[in-house]
């Protein structure tokens, strides 16, 4: 790339992403925590199912210390049906960590962001070209797909070490002025004229320049390998109420997926040597009852799919429950976390019942 080619790219991304740039409410501020924050809640997530949250969550939690302070349980609720949990887990850590270790303002170097729990090369260098102007390269999915075109680079992106081709055209071109408005351009090109199929390129501030776009290969890039066959897991989860009205609910583990989350007590299936209604049977002490099926359906995660079965069941009185387990009223159920799968299964239980 000569000097003359990355200065046009500069200002003509620049220029259109000040003159065109999305109102979002993470856009009013340079606070690093704010940032942080909508940057750990957009992974994964679409920006229209974000703003609310994000709103929401900067009212409970306006500093990093009042996220320090926060109880998971609390934190989770807040996080309900943005799903990936963890990330919530991981800001709060490393919310705590900044807290604790540097007198409660975030890192202005990426190797000592680096450093904090949940943190990665993105977030690290969104929160530090935004919020401090420091010019350093933030690669996402978007970011790569419009250096891709832009730049005729064909390394596959889903292979790691192609992020690092990604991140080094970024610091070639980047706006030392302005790195805020250049990685955010680069991102917001990304979402809204970039995009993954039919780019809007008559529409593009960086046609011009762009390589794909004169070669006729703006929808053969980004080359991308098509990921392996997603598991499938075949759940049954049972809704069961008491003679006082109270609903039983399961903790899950504080390990791996969903972690201490609420749930309905809930088997997979198929069991080894016996029935899923057998297990549910001899593990929790509740029947299902034919006939009563609440509601079916399919809830994707990013790694495995759960195909999920639902109803209502009646409790046995001849065993005891798991610990995990523990008994709710209706009214004390809205405020635990629940995952969105399980927030179906209840919402159709309260339709029917209620």
């Amino acid at each position: 790339m000569n000097e003359l080619y990355k200065t046009q790219v500069r200002n003509a991304l620049v220029s259109w992403f000040l003159e065109e740039k999305r109102d979002l409410p993470w856009r009013k501020t340079k606070d690093p925590y704010k940032i942080w924050v909508s940057e750990v809640m957009l992974q994964q997530t679409k920006v229209d199912t974000v703003i609310p949250y994000y709103e929401r969550f900067i009212a409970k939690y306006p500093s990093l210390e009042s996220l320090a302070c926060a109880k998971e349980e609390e934190l989770l609720k807040e996080w309900e049906g943005l799903g990936y949990y963890s990330r919530a887990r991981n800001l709060q850590a490393g919310v705590r960590e900044v807290v604790e270790s540097y007198g409660s303002t975030v890192p202005n170097t990426r190797k000592e962001i680096s450093t904090l729990k949940g943190v990665g090369p993105y977030t690290a260098g969104a929160v530090l070209s935004i919020a401090y102007g420091v010019p350093e390269h933030a690669v996402d999915g978007n970011v790569m797909r419009v250096l891709s075109r832009l730049l005729l680079i064909k390394e596959d992106i889903a292979k790691p070490k192609s992020k690092k081709i990604f991140e080094e055209a970024v610091m070639e071109l980047i706006d030392e002025d302005n790195p805020s408005a250049f990685n955010q351009g680069l991102m917001e090109l990304g979402a809204i004229i970039c995009t993954p199929t039919k780019p809007k390129c008559l529409l593009c501030p960086v046609r011009e320049y762009c390589t794909a776009f004169f070669e006729g290969m703006q929808e053969q890039l980004p080359i991308k390998t098509i990921n392996k066959k997603t598991k499938v897991h075949k759940m049954k989860s049972v809704v069961v109420e008491d003679d006082q009205g109270r609903i039983l609910l399961e903790k899950r583990p504080s390990k791996g997926l969903l972690a201490n989350m609420w749930q309905f007590p809930m088997v997979e299936l198929p069991t080894a040597a016996h029935t899923t209604e057998e297990v549910i049977e001899h593990d929790y002490g509740i029947e299902i009852l034919k006939g009563k099926e609440l509601v079916a359906f399919k809830h994707v995660f990013s790694h495995l799919v759960w195909e999920m079965e639902s109803f209502n069941g009646k409790l046995l009185v001849e065993k005891e429950l798991p610990s995990a387990c523990k008994w709710f009223t209706i009214e004390d159920i809205a405020k635990q976390p629940m995952p969105v799968p399980v927030l179906k299964i209840w919402n159709a239980w309260k339709e029917r019942n209620t």
